[in-house]
Formats: C-alpha cells, structure tokens, sequence
C-alpha cells in the first residue's frame, strides 16, 4: 500500500475534446502498461495536483480506477509552458513485486557543519536527481549525502558516495562512480579569476584598438611625406 491515493474515473472524451474536461476542474490522463489497453481517465484537479507534488516520479501511487485498484508511478506530466498548469499526466502501472525503474532526488545534507563551509567555501550540486531500481515499497523518498567531512576545493561528492538503501540499486549500472554530483569551490578566489579575466579582456580589446588606428594613420602620413 501507497501513501499517495488518487481516485479517478474513466473518461471517453479524447484529443481537442478533453479541453472542456480542463474548464471543469478535471485533469485526463492515461495509465499504460497494465493487462489489457491503456486506461484513458481523469481526475479532480487539485487532488492530483497535490498527490503529484507528494510522490514525485519516485512514489508508488495506488489508483482507485472506478473502483478497481491499481498501484502506479508518475511517468510524465505534462504542463502548459504559459499558465504552469497540469494539461495531462501519464501513469506507468505496477505490481508490489515488480521491480521498477524511478527518478530520485539527491538530497546533500550537514554542508553546514563542514570545514568546507566554515572557511567561507561553496557547495555546488549539479547533479539534483538520480534513476534507480528497486520493488514500489523499496523506492525512496530521495538518496541523502552527508557532506559533513567535505573541506577543501578538492573535496566533491561523487556517484560513489551515495549509499543505497537496501534493495535499490542504480538504473545504469555503466554510470561512472567518479561524476559529480557537488562540487565545492571558493566564491571569492572565483570572482578574483572573473574580475581578472574581464582586466585581461579590456587590455586585449584597448590594444587591437590602439592596432587599429595605427594602421589607419599608416597611409596619411605617408602621403603628406
């Protein structure tokens, strides 16, 4: 059993007409991969809305199709580039001992209580999610990094310092543990390179200037000669 529940029905409206289902509050969506045709449903918006900030696209769900049951992950949604609204979502449905492949966060936590941040050094993750296996009830909430033993620009996080939780393992198993997933750099000594390179920019662009009419000069002075 899920935390998440949403409860939706079956809907016969498809393509334009489903525009009309968004102007009543309702969201259409499609859950695939169960026995039998994709299900083509809808829900209440602010319901799914709200199940959907929960589970992310790394929680089970269990469905409540008309009364039948189904467990499912979030596989896509689909949101209007303008408003930020859910136009549609797709539904992956799953069984409780299948294993399944799920998006999951990357959550750094302590930076604060590093040496690394006591001397005024920054970190940079740049890696925000992670695929990984697992059955539904294994799947986590998200991957947690303690970066508490971070110190110097040389330190980082990389995908050999996640630690899975038991029954989880990465989706791509060619994935190189040495890619980073934070970095730690130092703010100023970074601006002091910025401000540097920006003096060296001005000096190069003042000399091809200089160059320039120089070379303009060249042949007035050799005419009045």
């Amino acid at each position: 059993m899920s935390e998440d529940k949403l409860s939706l029905a079956k809907r016969e409206l498809t393509g334009k007409k489903v525009k009309s289902l968004r102007e009543q509050g309702l969201i259409p969506s499609v859950i695939f991969g169960g026995k039998g045709e994709p299900i083509l449903a809808q829900s209440e918006y602010v319901a799914t809305e709200k199940v959907l900030l929960n589970a992310g696209y790394h929680s089970p769900i269990d469905l409540d199709i008309d009364g039948k049951k189904q467990m499912a992950l979030v596989k896509t949604v689909h949101m209007d580039p303008v408003k930020r609204t859910i136009l549609n979502v797709e539904f992956q449905a799953i069984s409780a001992d299948q294993v399944v492949e799920a998006t999951t966060p990357i959550e750094i936590v302590n930076f604060e209580a590093s040496d690394a941040n006591k001397a005024h050094l920054t970190l940079l993750q740049v890696m925000e999610e992670i695929d990984v296996k697992a059955k539904p009830a294994d799947l986590p909430e998200s991957i947690i990094v303690d970066a508490s033993g971070l110190k110097t620009v040389e330190d980082g996080i990389t995908i050999a310092d996640l630690k899975l939780p038991k029954g989880v393992e990465l989706a791509d198993k060619e994935l190189d543990p040495e890619l980073a997933v934070a970095n730690v750099y130092d703010p100023a000594q970074e601006a002091a390179e910025r401000e540097a390179e920006a003096e060296a920019d001005k000096a190069a662009e003042e000399a091809r200037a200089a160059e320039a009419e120089a070379a303009a000069a060249a042949p007035a002075e050799e005419k009045a000669e």
